[in-house]
């Protein structure tokens, strides 16, 4: 029996050549691309399942710290979850998770035009309720729940105590 006409021109021979067929490798990939699929899918809906608003309370700041119109950073409910401080009017503070629902970049405080702004993928949010006002973002972002209390020192709450 004759080789293959293709054997002529091409003569190398590698160990193992024909381990692993076409059809394998494309069963493999497809396998490999449904694993990493699913693997987002559940890192999305734990990330979307998780709430900021769950520590524990605790102090942020003395009111007196952050000027009107200005933001404060800070970490709740962990070291490891950015956090933003705005505040709005005299007495009037919100906070929000510093990480954008969309993919997660660090969004900052735009003094200038009054909007929470993620530059990543220009995500726009309001600095009222952090609804999205523009780009790709379907969620508003984590509002953590404070409180200024009498002595003027501004408090994260533990979930949705007002």
């Amino acid at each position: 029996m004759t080789d293959a006409k293709w054997r002529e021109d091409f003569p190398y021979t590698s160990e193992g050549e024909d381990d692993v067929t076409r059809r394998e490798f494309v069963r493999y990939l497809v396998l490999a691309s449904g694993a990493f699929a699913a693997g987002g899918v559940g890192v999305a809906a734990w990330a979307s399942l998780r709430r900021v608003n769950e520590g524990e309370p605790r102090r942020i700041v003395s009111l007196a710290e952050v000027p009107v119109g200005t933001a404060y950073l800070f970490r709740y409910p962990t070291e490891d979850d950015p956090a933003i401080l705005l505040h709005l009017r005299p007495g009037d503070v919100v906070a929000f998770s510093q990480k954008c629902t969309h993919l997660g970049c660090v969004v900052y405080w735009d003094e200038r035009h009054d909007e929470l702004v993620c530059p990543c993928h220009e995500g726009i949010f309001d600095p009222q309720d952090g609804a999205v006002l523009a780009g790709p973002p379907q969620r508003p972002l984590e509002r953590i729940d404070v409180e200024v209390r009498s002595d003027g020192e501004v408090w994260a709450l533990h979930g949705g105590a007002t």
